[in-house]
């Protein structure tokens, strides 16, 4: 061979060299950052070219998919959308996935490895594995008369079955409809600028992610703590409680919404029926701050990432309470007491459950296209705040406060109904519009399984200060949910 033949073969064969490196460059050391460059459209193309998995409630899909006819071929759809948006969430080619959309992407998306039933020949064919499917625990009709029930109101509802955890409702208003921002171009653009524009914040998950204080509410937590911990020996013991009380510390006195000096010295039954501030603002002191800190912990606040298993708002008891003052406001729901709704369904379900909290769940399992499963959710106990004998003492005055006190709104004829009402004060010296609460549980007779228990809360700047009680706006709400699931 020629020294010029030499030559050249020994060019080509650097060339080829080069090339060489410069693909396993390419493939192996560059390829996670070329995968995620913004510029790269093969993934989001690929991400879109087949249906994505529906999200179910009682059997049926609540979504669905379209094609486009476009690059990204489809496009999330919902029905009924304003319902089951606090459910739901949203899946937008521009903004993204949320709550359940979000948290099981990868199975509704076909992505989660576990979805395939052959790995090795999926991987050697690069076959699309088709999108998984989310099974809610959502009932239906809790879901439509919670939804309905708040109308155009400012509020939310959340309901929990008692003895398993499982997430009844969740309802949240004014809710959106997530057709409007799935896809992509102006008209996304538009919906998605009017929503976030808008000052009722409709995309806000009252439920799950605001906090408000609980008011009156709160008091079931209180009473819990006052007879768990002895400070009182029964509901119908008679309590050393003044009214007005003026704890040591402050020259302002706690006093109560009536001018009657009916909450001196009441029992405990007596005074959640007529929601006496006094007695539970000094019980809460009695107890001590340390054991109502425990106590509210016990319940479920304080919880920083609790997941159900879309993100949870941390419910709020002040751990460093050292005024006594303080201490007694926070025992009746104010200062720095926070709660969200889902948090006090826990609350209510803990004492219809005979004081155990099962860890509330919003998924019941998920499977493939073909419905095998994948992964089922089972019932988790979270803890035991009371006794049963505690638990039993608490149900009954919470049914007293619904047969003959402030809850009589929520009464459901044949059925065995426990209450709370709350209305809560907000803004710079409570000069905005109280929030107006009612927690609450059902059962079919008084030997039977609570199948339900109820959170609801209104914040509605529209209505008559006069008119906003837990008895008046809130309990008619949950008394519909109650009797949705009562109902079968």
């Amino acid at each position: 061979m020629s020294r010029t033949g030499r030559r050249a073969g020994l060019f080509c064969l650097a060339l080829i060299l080069v090339l060489l490196a410069n693909a396993t460059r390419l493939q192996v050391f560059q390829a996670k950052s070329l995968d995620d460059n913004t510029a790269n459209q093969r993934a989001v193309i690929a991400r879109y070219d087949q249906p994505r998995g529906d999200i179910l409630v009682a059997g049926k899909a609540v979504t669905g998919s379209r094609r486009t006819g476009g690059t990204l071929a489809y496009q999330r759809t919902y029905t009924d959308g304003a319902l089951y948006a606090p459910v739901t969430g949203f899946s937008s080619q521009t903004y993204g996935n949320t709550l359940i959309e979000g948290v099981e992407d990868k199975i509704l998306a076909g992505q989660d490895s576990r979805l395939s039933t052959n790995a090795v020949w999926d991987e050697i064919s690069r076959a699309r594995v088709p999108g998984g499917n989310v099974l809610t625990t959502i009932n239906p009709k809790a879901q439509r008369a919670a939804f309905q029930g708040l109308g155009g109101k400012r509020g939310a509802v959340a309901a929990i079955e008692p003895a398993t955890g499982r997430i009844l409702a969740l309802a949240s208003t004014p809710s959106y409809d997530p057709n409007g921002i799935t896809g992509t171009g102006q008209a996304a653009v538009s919906d998605w600028t009017r929503l976030n524009a808008d000052t009722t914040q409709p995309m806000l998950n009252r439920a799950l992610r605001q906090t408000y204080p609980p008011g009156s509410t709160f008091k079931v937590v209180t009473l819990a703590a006052a007879l768990q911990y002895g400070l009182y020996s029964g509901i119908d013991v008679p309590t050393n409680s003044p009214d007005p009380y003026t704890p040591k510390d402050t020259d302002h006195a706690l006093t109560n919404e009536s001018a009657s000096d009916a909450c001196t010295n009441a029992t405990l039954d007596y005074a959640l029926q007529v929601s006496c501030n006094t007695v539970f603002g000094k019980a809460g002191v009695d107890v001590g701050a340390a054991n109502m800190v425990k106590m509210a912990e016990a319940f479920g606040f304080n919880q920083s990432g609790q997941t159900i298993p879309v993100g949870v708002a941390k419910s709020n008891f002040d751990t460093g309470l050292t005024s006594q003052a303080f201490l007694a406001l926070s025992s009746i729901g104010q200062y720095d007491t926070a709660a969200t709704p889902l948090e006090m369904a826990e609350v209510a379900a803990a004492v219809a459950n005979d004081g155990t909290l099962m860890e509330p769940r919003l998924v019941d399992k998920v499977t493939r296209s073909d419905g095998t499963t994948v992964q089922s959710f089972g019932n988790a106990t979270f803890g035991r705040p009371v006794s049963g004998a505690v638990a039993a003492q608490i149900q009954q005055a919470m049914v007293n406060v619904v047969g003959s006190g402030t809850g009589t709104n929520a009464q459901i004829p044949g059925a065995v109904v426990g209450g709370k009402t709350g209305t809560a004060q907000n803004g710079v010296g409570n000069s905005g519009t109280p929030y107006a609460w009612f927690i609450s549980y059902a059962k079919p007779s008084a030997s039977a399984v609570a199948p339900v228990a109820v959170a609801v809360v209104i914040e509605d700047s529209n209505a008559n200060r006069a008119d906003i009680s837990g008895g008046g706006l809130a309990a008619p709400i949950a008394k519909a949910v109650m009797q949705a699931v009562l109902s079968g």
